[in-house]
């Protein structure tokens, strides 16, 4: 009997560490490395396993479609005007030589110019092995033999620390044992050997003991490819210096929030293919005025590419267009619009009163039209007070135009034809007992309002937009979801014509990219599931959690990098000083008719002025 229980207890113990050894395996702890580091660090990056990290990005989904022989091929010549782009793929294979572990940059001070900054790395074989590759990456960082620069080498505790100065920048590196590190300033480099090598016997003096440290690290993912933590303290500090500077002119209340923030940290990971976002902020929960419902997703449609809803703190929305003088640095259209609710007597509160808290926001694409059109919505609480208030915005946002104001099936609508050269707008606000909802196309705005008499739409009951919402918590702040596949698939629709036919008229566009290449869609857009964010708050602070091939703050990021590329690749093939062709104004199926002259009317100080009868409903296509 005695034996039998050894064995069962030696199977459980088995049983036990084949579920748990694997976590524990690939669980990523950063104490150590913060060990390395002061208390007072404002800025923390770390990278656990970069050969983990590349074979997790080779599985990707983004590679994959990079990989792809069609877009290897249309990429083949923009990427020849790339500078330096063999330089990337050598220093790639140096660091998977070096099988480099721990590696971190961090940010010790900014109490002084310029910041002091430390950064190392755990390396595989011997120093001198390491200082082939690493001496390269030195030379690289702060060339040796330029004019003016000055070399040393420092003996400290048995340490050699080679410093090299070029004016007032100065790098300092040094080995020990099987880490590398590097600072531009002698001082913290010799405080990391210290640490290091355990010279430093008061815990309290160091990253790892800080309390909003651990908050915020308890807050990521036990594996990660790459995490980062910021101390705002620091940063706020020095906003509140340019407050009290002359001429700084930051808005009323700008850094109350700033000031509450404990801790920022981030981090990413690699799941399924799928990359995984997430960022905390360390704060008290701020006054909100609901939950989040996601209602407004009952307007959207199964060609809805984008939708989000999350809460607004209206007094901060209407401190943003403050009227008065000393806003100023708000700018003419923002003060344009305070003044004109100041004038008509809304304020927060009567916002509240007559609107919920929860902005919902969504685009759609049908395929039988060239543009998307947007909507932006909020719950309605009191209609009769809506109704008024939508007016009034109306004539703010634009005093010149005719502003037709009607009612159909219970919903009042207010709309200005408006149109200007290729594209044709109509601008629209609604209201019904449910929903206000305003759009630039009247008929898009009537048909979403027709549709938000259901409390489900084809988006929510789609197996995509289920699929994608699983992989996030359950919002309580904020959400978002963005189809890449079918924003691409319409985009390729539609530009690829124009593209085709700018490569035609413009021979210097082939130097840069051969148009006649592009993938596909139907290649592209499979390798592009949705982007779906959450937003919540666990009692800690603000957790945002971003999953998909690329995630919504990669997405953000991706969009400034690509609209900056392509304005430089735009100036640097000449296409800047190209007029046009001086094609007439068209109307484009689904976005409008021809360009018109807009008709004289608008606000004559007692309401809007109605036009006759034969004036089109909101129900006509403009």
């Amino acid at each position: 009997m005695r034996r039998i229980s050894i064995l069962l207890v030696l199977a459980v113990s088995v049983a036990l560490a084949l579920v748990y050894a694997p976590r524990l395996f690939l669980r990523t702890s950063n104490d150590a490395v913060a060990a390395l580091l002061p208390r007072e660090t404002v800025f923390f990056a770390h990278v656990p396993d970069f050969s983990r990290t590349r074979d997790e990005w080779h599985r990707s989904d983004i590679y994959q479609l990079y990989a792809e022989p069609a877009v290897q091929d249309f990429l083949r010549k923009p990427l020849t005007r790339i500078p330096r782009a063999g330089s990337f793929s050598q220093t790639s294979q140096e660091v998977q030589q070096l099988d480099i572990k721990d590696g971190f940059m961090a940010v010790t001070s900014i109490a002084n110019n310029p910041p002091k900054l430390v950064a190392g790395f755990r390396f595989r074989g011997s120093q001198d092995e390491a200082e082939k590759i690493i001496a390269g990456w030195r030379s690289q960082m702060l060339r040796k033999n330029a004019p003016g620069t000055t070399s040393e080498t420092i003996d400290y505790q048995q340490h050699k620390i080679e410093v090299s100065t070029q004016g007032i920048t100065s790098l300092a590196t040094a080995y020990d044992g099987q880490w590398f590190f590097a600072s531009n300033d002698t001082d913290e480099l010799k405080a990391i050997l210290d640490r290091a090598d355990g010279r430093t016997h008061d815990r309290q003096l160091l990253l790892v003991a800080d309390e909003n440290f651990h908050e915020a690290m308890a807050q990521m993912p036990a594996s990660y490819a790459a995490c980062l933590y910021v101390q705002p303290k620091g940063f706020v500090q020095k906003l509140a210096a340019l407050r009290g500077s002359p001429g700084a002119g930051p808005g009323p209340d700008q850094g109350t929030t700033f000031d509450q923030i404990r801790s920022v940290s981030a981090a990413m990971r690699f799941e399924n293919g799928k990359m995984h976002d997430v960022l905390f902020f360390g704060m008290p929960r701020q006054p909100q005025d609901g939950e989040l419902t996601r209602n407004s997703i009952a307007l959207a449609t199964r060609d809805t590419f984008i939708y989000v809803a999350t809460l607004l703190d209206v007094s901060k929305q209407f401190a943003l267009v403050d009227p008065s003088p000393s806003a100023s640095f708000l700018g003419a259209r923002l003060q344009r619009i305070g003044r004109g609710l100041a004038a008509a007597g809304i304020t927060a509160d009567d916002w509240k009163a007559t609107f919920g808290s929860e902005l919902g926001a969504l685009a759609d694409w049908p395929t039988d039209t060239h543009w998307p059109t947007g909507l932006v919505t909020f719950p309605v609480k009191d209609a009769p007070r809506a109704k008024k208030i939508i007016s009034v915005l109306a004539h703010v946002l634009d005093d010149d135009g005719s502003w037709v104001e009607t009612d159909k099936n219970g919903v009042h609508y207010v709309s200005m034809p408006y149109s200007a050269g290729l594209f044709a707008f109509r601008p629209t606000l609604a209201v019904s007992d449910r929903f206000m909802v305003a759009g630039v196309d009247a008929a898009s705005v009537e048909a979403a309002m027709q549709r938000s008499a259901s409390r489900s739409s084809e988006l929510s009951n789609s197996e995509t937009y289920k699929r994608a919402a699983r992989t996030v918590p359950d919002p309580t702040n904020g959400f978002a979801y963005l189809d890449l596949g079918l924003l691409y698939t319409r985009l390729d629709a539609t530009l690829r014509p124009m593209l085709l036919m700018s490569a035609a008229f413009m021979p210097a566009m082939s130097d840069y990219v051969d148009v006649g290449k592009l993938p596909p869609p139907e290649i592209v857009a499979k390798h592009l599931t949705p982007i779906v964010s959450s937003q919540i708050y666990n009692g800690k602070g603000y957790l945002a959690e971003s999953v998909g091939p690329i995630t919504i703050n990669q997405s953000a990021l991706g969009a400034v990098l690509l609209t900056g590329l392509g304005a430089w690749g735009y100036r640097q093939s000449g296409l800047s000083n190209f007029t046009g062709f001086g094609l007439p104004s068209l109307g484009l199926p689904g976005s409008g008719a021809p360009a018109t002259t807009p008709p004289s009317g608008g606000w004559s100080g007692k309401g809007f002025k109605v036009p006759p009868a034969t004036s089109p409903s909101p129900s006509e296509t403009p």
